[in-house]
């Protein structure tokens, strides 16, 4: 493994020693070193197993990535926080809520955009490491959805992006995590850009299968690692949300493997947008 993974794992690992010996910044801050520590680690397994990385070989696709990992979560930040908004991100959030705040606004925005840069590029990074490992010979009966199903879908997502926006409600969060995957991945797939739709119609699974567990692995290491931490979330929704695992509810789970998948229409939808080829991704 090169030196950057080495580092990545020196950093995960110095963040976990100083936040249990109680060192007040690590421990505000912790969410976004201790993932600039996984990205790290994971983008050298990355570059290990599959030659090609966003540190390594694809560092604008890298940067393109980390862009819209911020854009995109502020979106959802939207969706949490539909009727007002105070210093960036109101704190009595709808679905999750922010708690040890940073008090200055600015550094309080650093913290936010710092943390979200980390999302889309290590479940990418996990999912492509996964896929070149464990599912790299995954295969299925090639299927390809008829145009109609594409049209249905595509309504479907769209108006499960725009409920929760009109109709504020906690039981809708299941919109927000499945409606943009609906309406997007068909998209790509239309306009040959990277999809796992595309994939299964050649009888490749591997990228779907990739994603989906991308999107557990984080997804447990994201509740794993916010427990402790100073600054931290907690969720606030209508399902079992007694019942939980860390602070997350236990049906709660089951949203990680969908957002992984809507992670990465959602990139690659916007990235269409910058460049009608499409581009050769390292996932």
């Amino acid at each position: 493994m090169s030196a950057h993974g080495w580092a990545g794992l020196g950093v995960i690992g110095a963040a976990e020693v100083l936040l249990f010996s109680g060192e007040p910044t690590v421990a505000r801050w912790f969410t976004p070193i201790v993932w600039t520590g996984y990205v790290l680690f994971i983008d050298a397994v990355t570059a290990r197993f599959t030659g090609r990385s966003y540190l390594t070989t694809d560092r604008v696709e890298g940067l393109l990535v980390a862009l819209t990992s911020i854009a995109c979560w502020w979106l959802f930040e939207l969706y949490n926080s539909p009727r007002f908004w105070r210093g960036g991100v109101h704190a009595e959030g709808l679905w999750w809520r922010y708690h040890g705040l940073e008090p200055n606004l600015f550094l309080r925005r650093v913290g936010y955009d710092w943390a979200f840069a980390t999302i889309f590029p290590a479940m990418f990074l996990t999912a492509a490491t996964l896929r070149a490992t464990i599912f790299r010979r995954a295969r299925v009966r090639a299927w390809r959805p008829p145009p109609a199903a594409l049209r249905f879908l595509v309504a479907i997502g769209a108006i499960g992006v725009v409920v929760p926006l009109v109709v504020v409600s906690t039981w809708l969060v299941p919109l927000v995590w499945i409606g943009w995957v609906l309406m997007l991945e068909p998209l790509n797939y239309r306009r040959g850009r990277p999809s796992w739709l595309a994939d299964l119609a050649s009888g490749d699974a591997s990228r779907l299968f990739g994603l989906l567990a991308s999107g557990v692995v984080c997804g447990v290491l994201w509740e794993l690692w916010n427990y402790w931490a100073a600054t931290r979330w907690t969720y606030a929704v209508p399902y079992l949300g007694g019942i939980k695992v860390f602070e997350m509810p236990v049906l709660g789970y089951l949203g990680f493997p969908p957002f992984a998948l809507e992670a990465y229409a959602m990139y690659h939808w916007l990235r269409g947008l910058l460049d009608r080829r499409p581009p050769n991704p390292v996932l």
